[in-house]
């Protein structure tokens, strides 16, 4: 049916118009009370998908949220025991270096003690004991002065005496410079004793200092067995530091490989072939990139061997001998490897040399004399392409702290996400429950007509009032 024959039922199209309206209206109100339940019933549905969205959604977040922790506890569990792990065998080298030797510092303390003592003895200063002359003298003092054969007595007696006195000072002279040869004696002893009491107490003072890093160690690691919200928060923030940081380095070695790629690219392709194509890309850049690839394995292999990383676990469980072999040939590849890179490097400045002569024989000119200083870039070129591989040989440690930190980040990430995505659904259901309202409000204005006369009728009738406030506190 058209709109031409819509308007064709009346010979006049506004009266056509005006009936069409009048009977929407009613078809309207009169379905107004099922039209209302069918929208409300709707929105309401929507609103009910929306909150069991967020529902699932909150499950979810407390499910990652969860695993989230247990990973932030499980990596900060095992750092800490390394570190622990560590500290013992530090300490326990401590003990077995300085303490070891402990028997001997406690005897060589005892001689050198011994020593001072039977030196202090020596030393002693001992009085002298008073001479005969002493005894003789009071004799002649009692004799009678006034008596001729006293004075030759005397003269003798002063005679004597002078020369008792010399042999006396002679002998505390010679006694005093004994002493004091002991004593000068025991000044070594005594640097001795300090040197070693020195060494005895530097050793105590790193194991108490070493005791005390452990008992911190300790603590912290009971508190990330325990599951604390400070030991989380602790482990995200370093988790996240780690992440950026061990980015950034990653980044560093990526431009390192790409230097190193731009050294061994050029002459590989005279080795396998410039026009030879693997897809898309060259045989040669795929060859290069292949070396340093290599590279990179061989240097996280050998970082395995002696248990820096511990990405490989299998490779640290080895028994040692079988170990250190592998250490051994990791090694002897790396080695290899960067000789043929410094090979490469020197050979790509040869192609340059040969290129600039060629393009000059082109041009028509003849060559130029030899650059003498050519040396120092072929060198540092060879040197480059021999160094950058033992370099990303340490690319290991980074990418181990950027791996354990990204399941972190991830989790955080998802966590985010998933609160963001809540939020969303929240807003969403409130907006359909005033969405319902709305729409009921607006399938009214069309019917206005029909509703202001049935509150109209409503109003005039007895008993039309009190329906109408109880239709409103509905």
């Amino acid at each position: 049916m058209t709109f031409e024959s819509l308007l064709a039922i009346t010979p006049f199209p506004a009266i056509s118009i005006l009936l069409w309206v009048v009977l929407l209206m009613a078809v309207l109100y009169l379905a107004r009370g099922s039209a209302h339940h069918v929208l409300q019933a709707l929105c309401q549905a929507v609103n009910d998908l929306l909150n069991l969205a967020v529902q699932a959604i909150t499950v979810t977040e407390k499910k990652l949220l969860q695993r989230n922790h247990e990973v932030l506890l499980s990596a900060g569990r095992e750092a800490k025991e390394r570190i622990i792990e560590r500290e013992f065998v530090r300490i326990g080298d401590s003990v077995h270096r300085d303490l070891a030797s402990y028997p001997g510092l406690q005897r060589t303390l005892s001689e050198a003690i011994t020593r001072i003592d039977e030196d202090h003895l020596k030393a002693a200063e001992a009085p002298p004991e008073p001479t005969a002359w002493v005894k003789a003298v009071d004799v002649v003092a009692k004799l009678d002065r006034h008596d001729l054969s006293v004075g030759p007595l005397l003269t003798d007696i002063h005679q004597s005496l002078v020369k008792a006195e010399g042999e006396a000072l002679k002998e505390y002279r010679l006694s005093s410079a004994k002493r004091h040869t002991l004593l000068q004696r025991m000044m070594p002893q005594w640097r001795r004793i300090q040197h070693t009491l020195g060494r005895v107490n530097k050793s105590i003072d790193s194991l108490l200092e070493r005791s005390r890093s452990i008992d911190r160690h300790i603590d912290e690691y009971k508190e990330i067995t325990q599951g604390t919200d400070r030991s989380i928060q602790v482990l995200s923030s370093s988790s996240l530091v780690h992440f950026f940081i061990s980015g950034l380095v990653l980044c560093v070695a990526v431009a390192g490989a790409a230097i190193n790629f731009t050294l061994i690219a050029r002459p590989m392709a005279e080795m396998v072939g410039g026009t030879s194509f693997i897809g898309t890309f060259r045989t040669a850049d795929i060859a290069a990139l292949v070396i340093i690839m290599v590279e990179i394995s061989m240097g996280l292999f050998l970082m395995e061997s002696l248990r820096v990383t511990r990405l490989f676990p299998i490779i640290g469980a080895l028994p040692d001998k079988l170990r250190v072999r592998m250490m051994a040939v990791t090694f002897t590849i790396l080695v290899l490897l960067a000789s043929v890179e410094a090979g490469l490097a020197y050979m790509r400045e040869i192609l340059l040399q040969d290129e600039l002569a060629t393009s000059a024989l082109l041009r028509g000119g003849a060559n130029g004399p030899a650059n003498p200083f050519m040396w120092i870039t072929t060198a540092a070129q060879m040197g480059m392409g021999f160094t950058l591989p033992f370099a990303l040989v340490f690319v290991a440690i980074p990418l181990e702290m950027f791996v354990h930190s990204l399941r972190t980040v991830l989790g955080l990430l998802g966590i985010g996400v998933l609160r963001l995505l809540r939020l969303v659904l929240r807003l969403l259901a409130s907006t359909f429950v005033h969405l319902g309202t709305a729409l009921v409000r607006l399938y009214d204005i069309p019917i206005f007509m029909p509703l202001w006369i049935e509150q109209r009728w409503r109003k005039n009738t007895p008993g039309g009032a009190d329906k109408r406030k109880a239709e409103v506190t509905r």
